[in-house]
Protein backbone atom coordinates (compact mmCIF):
# COMPACT_ATOMS: atom_id res chain seq x y z
CA UNK A 1 0.00 0.00 0.00
CA UNK A 2 1.96 3.22 -0.68
CA UNK A 3 0.44 6.75 -0.31
CA UNK A 4 1.28 9.45 -2.80
CA UNK A 5 1.96 12.71 -1.45
CA UNK A 6 -1.14 14.18 -2.24
CA UNK A 7 -3.02 11.74 0.07
CA UNK A 8 -0.49 11.91 2.71
CA UNK A 9 -1.23 15.87 2.64
CA UNK A 10 -4.61 15.33 3.15
CA UNK A 11 -4.15 12.82 5.96
CA UNK A 12 -2.31 15.49 7.94
CA UNK A 13 -4.78 18.10 6.92
CA UNK A 14 -7.64 15.69 8.23
CA UNK A 15 -5.25 14.95 11.60
CA UNK A 16 -4.50 18.71 12.52
CA UNK A 17 -8.28 19.32 11.70
CA UNK A 18 -9.80 16.64 14.32
CA UNK A 19 -7.01 17.02 16.88
CA UNK A 20 -5.86 20.13 16.33
CA UNK A 21 -2.01 21.60 16.50
CA UNK A 22 -1.30 21.54 20.00
CA UNK A 23 -1.86 18.06 20.28
CA UNK A 24 -0.24 16.47 17.53
CA UNK A 25 3.63 16.46 19.38
CA UNK A 26 1.37 13.95 21.65
CA UNK A 27 -0.27 12.12 18.85
CA UNK A 28 3.25 11.52 16.93
CA UNK A 29 4.98 10.31 20.24
CA UNK A 30 1.96 8.01 21.25
CA UNK A 31 2.02 6.49 17.60
CA UNK A 32 6.13 6.12 17.65
CA UNK A 33 6.30 4.28 20.95
CA UNK A 34 3.21 1.94 19.51
CA UNK A 35 5.55 1.26 16.39
CA UNK A 36 8.42 0.84 18.47
CA UNK A 37 6.18 -1.48 20.61
CA UNK A 38 4.93 -3.50 17.59
CA UNK A 39 7.85 -3.98 16.08
CA UNK A 40 9.30 -5.43 19.21
CA UNK A 41 6.37 -7.83 19.30
CA UNK A 42 7.15 -8.93 16.22
CA UNK A 43 10.73 -9.44 16.58
CA UNK A 44 9.91 -11.58 19.88
CA UNK A 45 7.44 -13.97 17.57
CA UNK A 46 10.72 -14.24 15.41
CA UNK A 47 12.80 -15.41 17.55
CA UNK A 48 10.79 -17.52 19.24
CA UNK A 49 9.71 -19.12 15.85
CA UNK A 50 13.42 -19.70 14.88
CA UNK A 51 13.72 -21.41 18.54
CA UNK A 52 11.45 -23.16 17.70
CA UNK A 53 12.29 -24.39 14.09
CA UNK A 54 15.67 -24.62 15.29
CA UNK A 55 15.31 -27.06 17.98
CA UNK A 56 13.93 -30.04 16.62
CA UNK A 57 16.69 -29.61 14.09
CA UNK A 58 19.21 -29.99 16.71
CA UNK A 59 17.04 -32.90 18.10
CA UNK A 60 17.15 -34.82 15.04
CA UNK A 61 21.02 -33.83 14.44
CA UNK A 62 21.65 -35.19 17.85
CA UNK A 63 19.62 -38.97 17.39
CA UNK A 64 21.99 -38.96 13.67
CA UNK A 65 24.71 -38.74 15.40
CA UNK A 66 23.94 -41.74 18.22
CA UNK A 67 23.39 -43.59 15.34
CA UNK A 68 25.99 -42.89 13.51
CA UNK A 69 28.23 -43.96 16.61
CA UNK A 70 26.15 -47.21 17.13
CA UNK A 71 27.30 -48.18 13.42
CA UNK A 72 30.67 -47.37 14.39
CA UNK A 73 30.72 -50.34 17.04
CA UNK A 74 28.00 -52.68 15.27
CA UNK A 75 30.23 -55.91 13.20
CA UNK A 76 27.42 -58.54 12.26
CA UNK A 77 30.83 -60.92 11.52
CA UNK A 78 31.75 -60.35 14.83
CA UNK A 79 28.09 -61.47 16.41
CA UNK A 80 28.35 -64.62 13.80
CA UNK A 81 31.81 -65.96 14.74
CA UNK A 82 30.90 -65.22 18.84
CA UNK A 83 27.57 -67.57 18.10
CA UNK A 84 29.94 -69.56 15.99
CA UNK A 85 32.46 -70.38 18.78
CA UNK A 86 29.27 -70.95 20.89
CA UNK A 87 27.91 -73.51 19.21
CA UNK A 88 31.81 -75.44 19.27
CA UNK A 89 33.08 -74.93 22.75
CA UNK A 90 29.13 -76.04 24.00
CA UNK A 91 29.10 -79.22 22.08
CA UNK A 92 30.62 -82.34 23.18
CA UNK A 93 33.43 -83.55 21.72
CA UNK A 94 33.04 -85.71 18.76
CA UNK A 95 35.16 -89.07 18.90
CA UNK A 96 37.13 -89.29 14.84
CA UNK A 97 35.44 -92.09 13.08
CA UNK A 98 37.88 -94.40 12.05
CA UNK A 99 37.76 -95.73 8.51
CA UNK A 100 37.26 -99.38 7.95
CA UNK A 101 40.41 -99.75 6.29
CA UNK A 102 42.18 -98.33 8.93
CA UNK A 103 40.73 -100.20 11.67
CA UNK A 104 42.11 -103.43 11.69
CA UNK A 105 39.49 -105.26 13.97
CA UNK A 106 36.98 -104.36 11.59
CA UNK A 107 35.59 -107.77 10.21
CA UNK A 108 32.63 -105.96 7.60
CA UNK A 109 29.56 -107.34 7.25
CA UNK A 110 28.85 -110.59 8.60
CA UNK A 111 26.60 -113.14 6.37
CA UNK A 112 25.06 -116.14 7.84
Amino acid sequence: MELSIGEMALIAIAIVVLFGPDKLPQIARDLGAGVRKMRGAVDDIKSEIMKETDNPVSEIKREIEKVKDAAKDFNPMKNIEENILKEQSSTTPEVPKVKPADDETYEGPVSR
